[in-house]
């Protein structure tokens, strides 16, 4: 399984936020250059962020955007699910009549299991979580996560 660039720019982005939390807004021109992302993408990202409720805008010479709440609220699992959708392994564990063979299946079985533990980890991770472990690196590489 591959994530897409959505999910890797879009995780760099909301963390850029995060790691910044409470000093006020950052503008996309600002994030785009501290994590090598065009305007253009970043604009994309951010509007799907700021539609789901994660993150949300202030307009004016002194706006940008910032987290809609604490990034100890914020889990990986859900940041994941905004940017792709459900994340599920196979498509027959989201809807068992896509293969005729989905009750008898014994590899469905650990596909489960492989999607069970891969939404236990984004489940388990927030983003003050990843704030925490990007102190405890150098401040330069901090950006370029």
């Amino acid at each position: 399984m591959k994530l897409s660039s959505r999910s890797r720019y879009g995780l760099r982005a909301i963390l850029d936020l995060a790691l910044e939390y409470g000093k006020g807004p950052l503008q996309i021109k600002t994030i785009a250059n501290r994590e090598d992302i065009s305007n253009k993408y970043l604009e994309q990202l951010m509007s799907i962020l700021k539609t789901s409720g994660l993150v949300r805008s202030l307009r004016g010479p002194k706006g940008g955007y910032l987290l809609s709440k604490p990034p100890n609220e914020i889990k990986l699992r859900e940041v994941f699910t905004v940017l792709e959708g459900p994340l599920v392994t196979v498509e027959c564990l989201q809807h068992p009549d896509f293969c005729p063979r989905c009750a008898e299946c014994i590899t469905r079985q650990v596909w489960s299991q492989v999607q069970d533990a891969m939404l236990g980890v984004l489940e388990s991770i927030n983003l003050q979580d990843l704030v925490d472990r990007a102190g405890s690196i150098n401040t330069s590489d901090v950006y370029h996560i």
